[in-house]
């Protein structure tokens, strides 16, 4: 007797967890497809050089790693600590990415997979894309 409703109950949990499998995937093909935007456009990982700093010397291969945080935004960080992390919105120009609005300049050539940064107008880095 205690075997049956043990067996049942196993029975009941397979059947329940498949039901919930079925309906988490069917969320997950229902769910709208988001359209790629500038922020997508410009993630990625860049390569090359502090040209000119402020309160410092060049530096010589520098990654920036940019990625998307958020609609038309974007975050930069690089393996170089005196490059601070950047959040920066995103607009479009003559077929360049760059900055919305801050004191920070971003410049994207996607022609050139070119990226020009301008860190809190203090540092800049200039390097292509990986």
């Amino acid at each position: 007797m205690i075997r049956r409703r043990f067996t049942t109950l196993l029975a009941l949990a397979g059947v329940g967890a498949m039901a919930a499998r079925a309906t988490d995937a069917r969320a997950q093909a229902d769910a709208p497809v988001r359209k790629p935007d500038l922020a997508d456009a410009a993630a990625g990982t860049y390569v090359g050089d502090v040209i000119s700093d402020s309160k410092g010397s060049s530096q010589s291969n520098v990654t920036l790693t940019v990625t998307r945080v958020g609609k038309n935004i974007v975050r930069v960080t690089s393996d170089y600590p005196r490059l601070p992390v950047i959040d920066v919105p995103l607009t479009s120009a003559m077929g360049k990415i760059l900055q919305q609005r801050g004191n920070s300049v971003f410049l994207l050539d996607r022609a050139a997979n070119r990226l020009d940064v301008s860190f809190l107008n203090e540092v800049s880095w200039s390097g292509a894309r990986r």
